[in-house]
């Protein structure tokens, strides 16, 4: 029986573009259940295109009666495993008690936790970053990593150039986990 995936995303969706296309290629053995997003953003379009039922659930001003309608959508959608691939907020401690939630990450975690990881990597001076697939717990970003990728810091490198080459080796390693979580069922 195929593994139920339910994705969440807040942004262009070019990792779940990777991952669905994967799927389509017959790399990621696995059962697209719907793809969330907090914004109605172009990953809901990368959805449709895919033939994967899109959910817009919309920040509210009660942070609390929002955590409770993903709680809901995510708990009819019955998924075996949730993936945040760019979704942009923090999930309640009841959303990841309650499910396997792993994410992507613009780092090698535990290094540059937060939203600004890859300017936090070029500030440090360090010659390496990269990304990492981990869990999600109830920190920010302080799930146990499963897999990572590194990538080297170049002198000509800014934010932005270096940015688009981690998410190049994020993409990759996003499908090779998820391919192997299609096959055998673990991460």
């Amino acid at each position: 029986m195929a593994k139920r995936i339910l994705l969440l995303a807040s942004g262009g969706g070019s990792l779940a573009a990777a991952i669905l296309q994967a799927r389509e290629l017959g790399e990621i053995k696995a059962e697209f259940v719907g793809l969330l997003s907090d914004k109605d953003s172009p990953a809901l379009g990368i959805a449709r295109r895919y033939q994967v039922p899109d959910f817009y659930l919309p920040m509210k001003s009660d942070r609390t009666q929002w955590d409770q309608e993903i709680f809901d959508c995510a708990h009819v959608l019955s998924p075996d495993l949730v993936v945040s691939v760019g979704f942009m907020r923090i999930l309640a401690p009841k959303f990841v008690s309650s499910f396997k939630v792993i994410n992507t990450h613009p780092s090698l975690l535990p290094l540059f936790r937060g939203a600004h990881a890859v300017r936090d990597a070029l500030a440090a001076g360090v010659r390496t970053t990269g990304t990492t697939v981990h869990w999600v717990d109830a920190g920010l970003d302080t799930g146990p990593a499963i897999s990572q990728r590194e990538v080297e810091i170049l002198p000509s490198d800014d934010e932005a150039t270096l940015h688009e080459r981690i998410k190049i080796a994020e993409r990759a390693l996003i499908v090779e986990t998820l391919s192997r979580y299609g096959q055998t069922g673990t991460l």
